[in-house]
């Protein structure tokens, strides 16, 4: 069946209820921590679901500054134990079971995450456009991303560290790739109590000109 897209051929009431899902997606959106995931796998079509609507990120002469790594498995070890060895001088000050304890806490840290998506801005060889336009088609790519999970129940959270920067780093990157960290995507526990952090109202943030 064919549904149109024409504003004049959407009933009211369907439009409504359009905005309404759309609107309650975003508002929703909320960081949730690999701390809180419970250990459950994506669906594969779920996941090309999530990754197709990052390909649809609004981007600038359609340079599509993005590429993603899509880690599972022993790489979700692998980062554990890099971020121990990464943070080991760290904790010098601590007990030597206190820092056992926090070096534990970071190897299993990713473990219940679904995967990490390693976030990578491509910049165009050809088309020589300012670096802050690209950065923000990948954060508008990963916006795109962070949405889906939300409408499909997914925890998930942008970790923007030099922990998980350089750890992407290492993928063999091309000169004109750039690491923007990892994107952690996880289920979480139904009774899981997300943020409700509020925001500013339209009337300070917003000015009307006419």
């Amino acid at each position: 069946m064919n549904i149109s897209t024409k504003p004049n051929e959407i009933k009211l009431s369907e439009y409504l209820h359009r905005q309404k899902k759309i609107s309650k997606i975003i508002r929703a959106r909320r960081s949730v921590y690999a701390g809180d995931f419970i250990k459950k796998e994506i669906p594969d079509k779920l996941l090309d679901e999530i990754l197709t609507n990052a390909l649809w990120a609004p981007n600038h002469k359609m340079t599509e500054p993005w590429r993603f790594l899509v880690l599972k498995d022993r790489y979700l070890e692998q980062y554990g134990i890099f971020m121990a060895d990464y943070f080991k001088d760290s904790y010098l000050e601590l007990n030597a079971q206190a820092k056992i304890e926090k070096l534990e806490y970071l190897k299993n840290y990713p473990l219940n995450a679904a995967c990490l998506i390693g976030i990578i801005m491509v910049r165009n060889t050809k088309i020589n456009l300012p670096e802050w336009e690209e950065i923000a088609a990948v954060s508008s790519a990963v916006q795109n991303i962070a949405l889906t999970c939300t409408a499909y129940k997914i925890g998930n959270y942008w970790s923007t560290k030099q922990v998980a920067i350089d750890y992407v780093s290492q993928f063999g990157l091309a000169e004109n790739e750039k690491s923007l960290g990892l994107l952690y995507l996880g289920y979480y526990p139904s009774d899981l109590k997300i943020s409700k952090k509020k925001r500013t109202p339209l009337s300070k943030k917003v000015s009307f000109f006419k």
